[in-house]
């Protein structure tokens, strides 16, 4: 399984990688962004958050990633700072289903391959929007955004260009 992930891991690398001009350096290093949904059985990967120590088991296959997210956002909530996930319209949709029929199961967010955090499907969600709460030093979390906000800007221009 881990072969597996590194080969589309190396693949997707590759094709963020050769979607920026020759012409134009990168001020970024592309950044990957995977959810994952809790395991109904106790079959599939295990994560472990890295403040709380909240374990978790999840499907091996990613509900989304960040081909999936056009926008992200640093948000103040009431219970603190959180990422703010926009999503593209088909990945709302396929969202919107998960989140109908798999409420009261989390879902996992992995940043490079780290699990950072994780949120339990309280109600469909229906606009495409998701607030994570994640594990990370609060100050690190404008230069995450950031670098985010930027692997999705290139990945989402290479789309449109194949679409």
């Amino acid at each position: 399984m881990k072969a597996t992930a590194a080969a589309f891991l190396m693949m997707v690398a590759c094709l963020v990688g050769g979607c920026a001009s020759k012409d134009r350096p990168r001020d970024f290093v592309p950044t990957t962004v995977r959810f994952f949904l809790e395991s109904a059985s106790q079959d599939g990967i295990p994560l472990t958050l890295p403040q709380s120590g909240v374990g978790l088991i999840v499907n091996a296959r990613p509900i989304l990633t960040e081909g999936d997210i056009v926008n992200v956002e640093l948000v103040q909530v009431e219970l603190g700072k959180c990422l703010f996930f926009q999503l593209s319209p088909s990945a709302t949709r396929d969202f919107y289903r998960i989140s109908v029929t798999h409420q009261g199961r989390r879902f996992a967010l992995m940043i490079d391959e780290v699990a950072v955090g994780a949120r339990r499907v309280d109600g469909p969600i229906t606009n495409g929007v998701v607030f994570v709460f994640v594990e990370l030093p609060e100050a690190s979390l404008p230069a995450l955004v950031e670098k985010l906000k930027k692997s999705s800007a290139v990945l989402q221009r290479e789309i449109s260009r194949k679409g």
